[in-house]
């Protein structure tokens, strides 16, 4: 078996909107890297993909195109997608000879059967032997060492790029669960909207959030922050730099905010009575690149009378919870996705 095992390894893929990490059994997580690709259009031959393919972002010619497979949590460019886990993967086993057995990959619990399928099948062209799916929150819970197989309630928040997933998790599965499509890219498009509105400044992508983290809050605070944003003016056409405070990056985020809130309110007042009860004891838990944001735990918690802690390393919350599955397969087996599907709220 230990022959076998040298030869055949298994991945935990967490293959974000934003970021892709893939967790390599007994190696930790080996790639952490945004889920970017650039394509040459005359010679459709793929120039680079994750770090140095987002440093081309709304940078490049007209030939070539920088993407972005994955948007709100589903795949939108099969082929890109495949391709951008492929090279993933081509750098985990370069200089190595042993090829990938198993796959799990975390998926938002609202994917349809066509999506869910079209992640199986990008995982198995890219290389992979078997690929199993798991809920997201599931994975996240396990991740930050939440009592997930025990009665009792694990309300995790996981705010990644593209999807917001809100779970209540017991007994190893979901009570509950809401997807929003309010994350980290949506507040980056409030970001955007807020300068050309106030600003009649033209911003993009990256210099959004590059605003939102370095000034960014949910909350007012004591200190006051500020940074110098550049684009183009929307009258004169000219470059032209405005100072962008911290209350006026929340002034854009707030509605956002909001319906965040109402959602993650919305899921307690559906949780069952004894395991809302649950929550006060336990907490409610975020994780992602979104839990980042200055004061967002301090308002979800004044919102919702529930203590709210951020969890360690949030970034990588989910990816280390699909590694303890990669690594302890027979225990963590029954977490795999299956067809019953839980409680699901209609979004409006």
């Amino acid at each position: 078996m230990a022959i076998t095992d040298a030869f055949l390894k298994d991945i935990g893929v967490d293959l974000g909107t934003a970021n892709s990490l893939v967790y390599l059994k007994q190696g930790g997580i080996v790639v952490n890297e945004p889920s970017i690709a650039a394509i040459n259009l005359k010679t459709n031959q793929i120039l680079a993909v994750g770090d140095e393919a987002k440093r081309m972002l709304g940078r490049t010619p007209a030939h070539i195109n920088v993407v972005r497979p994955l948007v709100g949590g589903v795949i939108s460019d099969f082929d890109m997608a495949q391709e951008l886990l492929r090279q993933f993967l081509k750098k985990i086993s370069k200089g190595h000879f042993f090829s990938f057995r198993r796959a799990l990959l975390g998926i938002p619990n609202d994917l349809t059967e066509v999506e869910r399928k079209s992640v199986e099948d990008a995982a198995l062209n890219a290389g992979a032997t078997r690929v199993h799916l798991v809920e997201s929150p599931v994975a996240a819970a396990l991740g930050a060492n939440l009592p997930i197989d025990t009665p009792t309630a694990s309300l995790i928040i996981d705010i990644g790029g593209g999807t917001t997933d809100i779970a209540v998790i017991s007994m190893g599965g979901t009570v509950v669960s809401k997807t929003l499509k309010i994350a980290g890219d949506r507040f980056n498009e409030d970001i955007i909207r807020f300068v050309r509105d106030e600003y009649k400044l033209a911003i993009g992508e990256a210099t959004a959030e590059m605003a939102k983290i370095a000034v960014g809050s949910a909350v007012p605070l004591d200190e006051r922050l500020e940074i110098a944003i550049r684009g183009r003016d929307l009258a004169t056409g000219l470059p032209r730099e405005v100072i962008l405070k911290n209350n006026h990056v929340r002034a854009a985020l707030a509605k956002s905010l909001r319906s965040m809130l109402d959602a993650i309110r919305e899921v307690i007042e559906l949780t069952p009575p004894e395991l809302a009860g649950d929550m006060l004891k336990q907490g409610i838990y975020l994780c992602g690149g979104g839990a980042l944001l200055r004061g967002l735990d301090e308002l979800i918690e004044r919102e919702t009378q529930v203590e709210t802690h951020v969890v360690d390393e949030p970034l990588t919350c989910l990816a280390r919870g699909l590694g303890m599955m990669v690594d302890n397969f027979e225990r963590y087996g029954e977490l795999l996705d299956n067809p019953l599907k839980p409680l699901n709220i209609t979004l409006s």
